[in-house]
């Protein structure tokens, strides 16, 4: 349960007072931070001896204000203030995550816990404590070094601590944005990280050939040694990323859900919760002027309810507007992070139009930018369940229905495409299954984490749809994309209860439930097959869909696990 403490703490947070002092000019910053102390002094208080940062001559920043870190990000010329003071960096050819670079170290105990494969590649002890001499003899030559102290999990029972090294003060700021701060002194000097990633993206691996691995850049875990190594890549959501996976490594483990999904409060307390890939609208459908935001992007499902796993949120800006994302929009103030924004030379302002840079352009802003965020971080079990989906070929109606046998039937399915520029190499939308929507940050074998969900939802009652954000009218390419008003409408009439009301028709091929008439949105959008000119082609292509789903199920079919495969679409 949460300590009393930190209860009056939050009450205060929730009457804006604890904030207003704490988070001016910058929050929670270290009782060191304001002054420089070479290696000898802080580094060895820190134990940074061991990640290679023994010169005399290394500043040592640790955790940082935010009024501390613009100086330094001005000082290191890493970016540029735009107009209304945010600070916009780009991160070079990396503009997303590189998945293929993604390593972890073959070793017992925790190597029979993970999911081997094309997500989890293993890599010897010897070539990771190689690659780990790379970076600490890099750190040993740095002139300055940036370490940030917070959290992920805001329940304290099960919360890890998290170090995070740097070399440049912009992923200081990014990782100061996206984890939970420490809120006192004593939290900082007493702080003895579980897990720490070494940040080292100016190091290339020149030998990866002779390593066997893909390319010069590594994101490396040793769960044994609890310390990742980062190298080639400057992308800031490598860190984040990081964490996440560790953190779906260790929770299932204790018993306790981990989620790729974002999550809100109703007024009456009620929580929702929406899973999705990037740029399926997670942040954006849970950013709602309506509701209070409990967190974008990973939570935790425990035995007393939802919680954050972060401080912060990171959603994408493309084609950003104050009219259809006015939360999000006007969280682009001071001391938020735009990561490669094209910026207008003459204004001085970002243009979220121009993709000229990449499709992945990104904002990273404490969750408190958002107004009506959740100062709790975490809120009871939930209601109401969305799977978003972004349906490439224009099959799948806006909503539909899940049974419980449906629900674990698509979230083990994960279905998706994956959206121009969240990874490197994909520049228009591809069909993919993702299980558990999100299976590029889950070490453990899928199924661990759908047991658990089943769980989970037999035992809150929790009710689950599925609402499609791709296309209508035909696939990409066609069709065009679902509105962001219809969207709205379908998540407003499930968390509102009005759909319960609707009437529904069973869809013959998928068998989940449609509803035929919802609020504002036509109906020509609701059945989808109505919104094809050309209807044989919309029957073909919804047969074609449904074989892809089949296939890829066929991996989770086994007599140790519960077989989900009758609440498939029937060819």
């Amino acid at each position: 349960m949460f300590t009393s403490a930190l209860r009056a703490s939050l009450k205060l947070q929730r009457q804006g007072l604890f904030r207003a002092a704490a988070l001016k000019n910058g929050a929670f910053a270290s009782p060191f931070a304001a002054m420089n102390f070479s290696a000898n002094a802080r580094a060895a208080a820190l134990g940074l001896d061991k990640f290679g940062v023994t010169n005399a001559n290394t500043k040592v920043h640790h955790n940082l204000s935010y009024a501390d870190i613009a100086k330094h990000e001005d000082a290191n010329k890493e970016g540029q203030f735009i107009a209304n003071g945010t600070y916009t960096i780009d991160t070079g050819k990396f503009t997303g995550r590189s998945p293929k670079d993604k390593y972890i170290v073959d070793q017992a105990p925790s190597n029979k816990n993970i999911w081997w494969g094309d997500i989890n590649r293993p890599i010897t002890p010897e070539v990771f404590d190689a690659l780990y001499d790379k970076v600490t003899g890099h750190y040993g030559t740095a002139e300055k070094v940036y370490v940030f102290d917070g959290y992920a999990g805001a329940n304290p029972n099960s919360r890890k601590k998290v170090r995070i090294i740097t070399e440049l003060a912009w992923q200081h700021h990014f990782v100061t944005n996206m984890f939970l701060r420490p809120e006192t002194k004593e939290e900082i000097e007493n702080f003895e990280p579980d897990f720490t990633i070494v940040n080292a993206c100016k190091v290339t691996n020149e030998d990866y050939k002779e390593h066997g691995l893909n390319s010069e850049v590594f994101v490396a875990f040793n769960i044994e040694k609890n310390v990742a190594v980062i190298g080639g890549t400057w992308y800031g959501g490598e860190m984040k990323k990081g964490i996440f996976s560790m953190m779906n490594y260790w929770l299932p483990l204790e018993g306790i859900m981990a989620m790729h999904c974002s999550a809100n409060k109703g007024k009456n307390g009620d929580t929702a919760l929406f899973f999705g890939l990037s740029g399926t609208g997670k942040t954006t459908l849970s950013a709602d002027p309506h509701r209070w935001l409990i967190g974008d992007d990973e939570h935790g499902w425990d035995d007393e309810g939802i919680f954050n796993f972060e401080g912060g949120c990171y959603a994408k800006t493309i084609n950003l507007s104050q009219e259809n994302e006015p939360d999000i929009y006007n969280a682009i103030k001071r001391d938020a992070l735009l990561e490669n924004t094209f910026v207008i030379p003459e204004t001085n302002e970002p243009d979220y139009y121009n993709t000229s840079k990449t499709e992945n352009g990104r904002v990273s802003y404490p969750i408190y930018h958002i107004p009506n965020h959740e100062p709790t971080s975490s809120g009871g079990h939930p209601d109401n369940i969305v799977f978003l989906t972004c349906d490439a070929y224009g099959v799948l109606p806006p909503v539909s229905k899940l049974s419980d046998g449906q629900a674990m039937y698509h979230f083990l399915s994960g279905y998706t495409a994956k959206v121009a520029g969240t990874e490197r190499g994909v520049t228009e939308p591809t069909a993919t299954f993702s299980a558990c929507f999100g299976a590029a940050f889950l070490p453990l074998h899928p199924t661990r984490y759908a047991d658990l969900l089943q769980q989970k939802l037999q035992k809150h009652k929790t009710s689950v749809y599925l609402v499609n954000t791709g296309w209508t009218g035909g696939g990409y390419g066609v069709g065009k994309r679902m509105s962001i008003k219809d969207t709205r409408a379908c998540i407003d009439a499930i968390l509102d209860g009005s759909i319960k009301k609707a009437e529904f028709a069973t869809d013959a091929l998928f068998g989940f439930s449609v509803p035929k008439a919802l609020g504002s949105v036509p109906q020509s959008v609701l059945n989808p097959r109505e919104a094809w000119s050309d209807k044989a082609a919309y029957d073909a292509t919804a047969k074609k869909l449904a074989g892809m789903f089949q296939k890829n199920f066929t991996k989770y079919v086994s007599k140790d696990h519960t077989d989900y495969s009758p609440f498939g679409p029937k060819l």
